[in-house]
């Protein structure tokens, strides 16, 4: 079986608080896009998962790879074969575009589906979730309001983006996600909600959809804050950082110039949002 796990962009990020446990509180609109990985999943010939990791991105150890956790975290509650993975990566790590998480879910929903586990979509976003904050959104994979830490969803309709053209660059920059939220300044509720500004035009939204983790890493980061400006003098009609970075995307009604977004060292993406 083969299945091909997507990215996501953060529209916009609002830090609005912090549990008594220290986690932060957020709203964020979670948008799947067409940048995928390719996963490969069939039954191994021994009785241990073998993954196989290609596609030059970093990726960790193998041991630690979020594929493999999904694999231990469903046989925790479920009996299947041992599995022969194949992981070819393309979508960045340390971008904030939710690579290892789409590979975990994909990895989870891929495992029902060949091994005929009869789970319901609210089980495995439970289980998604034991992996990782931004793993259920990639569950049902569709755009998605996200609260808490993330992990209370619910759809929004943003069909007004259909036919935008999406560009995404990631510099030579690895930002943790613990380095970013260590770096956050006091936050706080934002006078109107995520969904009011995500369901207004686009060109509305550049002072009102912030990402917070811009206002702590630009500083630490320049080389963001100048893709950004960049991004802009080149046409977007909207950019941001993606979730706590290192990628920033943009949206325009035009394809931008690719080659004058082009530096050593930089990932480049540009398609045509399909959307649903």
């Amino acid at each position: 079986m083969i299945v091909h796990p997507n990215a996501k962009i953060n529209l916009g990020l609002f830090i609005v608080g912090r549990r008594e446990d220290g986690y932060h509180l957020l709203e964020t609109g979670f948008l799947p896009v067409p940048l995928c990985d390719t996963l490969e999943i069939n039954y191994a010939e021994g009785r241990e998962e073998v993954l196989e990791i290609s596609g030059g991105v970093e990726t960790g150890t193998i041991r630690n790879n979020l594929v493999l956790r999904a694999v231990c975290a469903l046989r925790e509650e479920h009996t299947f074969p041992a599995l022969h993975l194949r992981l070819k990566k393309v979508i960045p790590s340390g971008a904030g575009l939710g690579g290892g998480s789409a590979d975990a879910s994909f990895t989870l929903r891929a495992i029902c589906e060949l091994c005929d586990l009869d789970l319901s979509l609210e089980e495995l976003e439970r289980i998604a979730l034991r992996l990782g904050a931004d793993c259920p959104i990639f569950i049902q994979n569709k755009p998605q309001v996200g609260r808490g830490v993330g992990e209370q969803l619910s759809p929004i309709d943003v069909s007004h983006l259909r036919g935008l053209y999406l560009t995404i660059i990631k510099p030579d920059l690895h930002i943790a996600t613990a380095e970013a939220f260590q770096g956050l300044r006091s936050v706080g509720p934002k006078p109107y909600t995520i969904e009011e500004v995500l369901t207004s035009p686009v060109a509305d939204w550049q002072d009102r959809l912030i990402n917070d983790f811009e206002y702590s890493l630009f500083p630490k980061y320049p080389e963001l804050k100048e893709i950004k400006d960049l991004l802009y003098a080149e046409g977007a009609t909207f950019a941001s950082l993606s979730g706590s970075g290192s990628s920033l995307y943009a949206l325009s009604y035009e394809p931008l110039p690719l080659t004058k977004l082009e530096a050593p060292r930089r990932f480049i993406w540009q398609e045509k949002l399909p959307l649903t």
